[in-house]
């Protein structure tokens, strides 16, 4: 690829263009989308990365749209084993099964939200898979721009994974003191686990691992796939010979695709699990 005066881009402008997202903000008075990364941290918290949200409300939309269609036409006869049907009945079967094994309380909303958890974070995942130029290229075609910025990966981008995440703990919130009433939901960091002549090191102790909750499902999603990002760009540079690299590193990635999407749900249902219970 080219670097914006024609030229051609060494290795790290090119994994570094890469890993810079599409960002539209505020700078020097006027709105308009950043030319470099410094410009998009100049634009600060207003600032928005359209790539990010393109593409997550883009297989939003696939995923809604899609389950959508499925269900219209499905039958009582058993479907084919590869058809959509199948597919989609297998992953609200295992949904189900973690739902049940993990989560002891009565609410409806868990279900679906764990259904689409997993759904839309694997949908962001597999982008990964998506060879690291076509993509991106599609989008500077678009635009008119072949300097633009574009990652199509949403989960490589912090504030997609922080957004899942704060939702959950926000969730994790309301349901501890929805059930727990407010005195129950901060007696279990006043009062436990030494009782209540300890209130000082049961905060210390108890405070630390609930705010890491949202933290770690954000970063856990956002470094697997930010690594593995970086790795399919370093293959990349090797032009033709990349072709024996990338189909392994493909295969051993899809594991990660589905394994992040379903440790990102099991976890929600396990925390909102902790928060329907009672010590």
């Amino acid at each position: 690829m080219a670097a914006a005066d024609g030229a051609e881009q060494t290795a790290t402008e090119y994994v570094s263009h890469h890993l810079t997202n599409l960002t539209f903000g505020k700078i020097d008075g006027h709105w308009g989308f950043a030319h470099s990364p410094e410009e998009a941290a100049e634009m600060g918290f207003w600032a928005i990365n359209v790539d990010s949200m393109l593409m997550s409300v883009l297989l939003g939309a696939l995923f809604v749209g899609l389950s959508r269609f499925v269900i219209s036409r499905m039958t009582v006869d058993a479907p084919k084993a590869a058809s959509w049907q199948s597919i989609l009945e297998v992953t609200v079967e295992m949904v189900q099964d973690s739902v049940k094994s993990s989560f002891h309380a009565r609410n409806n909303l868990i279900g679906p939200l764990a259904l689409t958890i997993f759904c839309w974070i694997f949908l962001m995942n597999s982008m990964d898979l998506v060879p690291v130029d076509w993509i991106p290229l599609l989008a500077q075609t678009a635009m008119g721009d072949s300097h633009a910025y574009f990652r199509a990966v949403p989960t490589t981008d912090l504030n997609i994974t922080l957004g899942f995440a704060v939702s959950v703990f926000f969730l994790i919130i309301f349901y501890s003191i929805k059930i727990k009433g407010l005195g129950g939901f901060l007696g279990e960091f006043a009062f436990h686990p030494f009782g209540k002549y300890a209130v000082p090191l049961n905060l210390l102790l108890e405070l630390p691992g609930f705010l890491a909750k949202p933290v770690s499902l954000a970063l856990r999603l956002y470094g697997n796939f930010f690594a593995g990002e970086t790795i399919f760009l370093v293959i990349a540079l090797l032009g033709y010979w990349q072709l024996p690299l990338h189909f392994p590193w493909a295969v051993f990635h899809i594991l990660i695709v589905t394994l992040q999407a379903y440790l990102f749900m099991m976890l929600t249902i396990v925390y909102l699990d902790q928060a329907h219970t009672d010590h």
